[in-house]
């Protein structure tokens, strides 16, 4: 099962890193969480370590409607909240590949009807969103 929804993009990682925010923001998506990877890995694995997972960072994305109907829905499924959206590219790569969570995957988990509506709604903003950060490239 695929569980990501995924494009990739001819940026430089940070400029892929701003306009992926400004896509998400246009689809009604805030940024709740920033986590660099690089960085962790650095300050708790060391520099090696770092270099191999590249420039990576997990944006965790919260369109706040959806979030709360889905959480009135079924409360438990604040554990699957925020969305994860990854932007990443190791040194070796000539392209950034941004990665979101498909929403589809908590439809596999859940047996409310209303997530699956939930589910598809959020869905189709993040291919929404994903879809034009490739338009912006052009």
């Amino acid at each position: 099962m695929t569980y990501t929804l995924t494009t990739t993009v001819d940026l430089p990682w940070a400029e892929a890193l701003d306009r992926t925010r400004d896509a998400l923001s246009a689809q009604g998506f805030g940024i709740l969480t920033e986590i660099n990877v690089r960085s962790t890995f650095e300050a708790k694995l060391g520099s090696e370590a770092a270099e191999a997972v590249g420039d990576y960072i997990i944006l965790g994305a919260c369109n706040p409607t959806l979030a709360s109907r889905a959480l009135a829905a079924e409360p438990e499924i604040g554990a699957l909240l925020p969305c994860n959206v990854v932007v990443r590219r190791n040194k070796e790569a000539d392209m950034t590949t941004v990665e979101a969570i498909d929403p589809q995957t908590m439809v596999q988990l859940s047996a409310a009807p209303a997530v699956k509506e939930i589910a598809d709604d959020a869905g189709t903003r993040l291919r929404k969103a994903l879809a034009d950060l490739g338009e912006m490239t052009k």
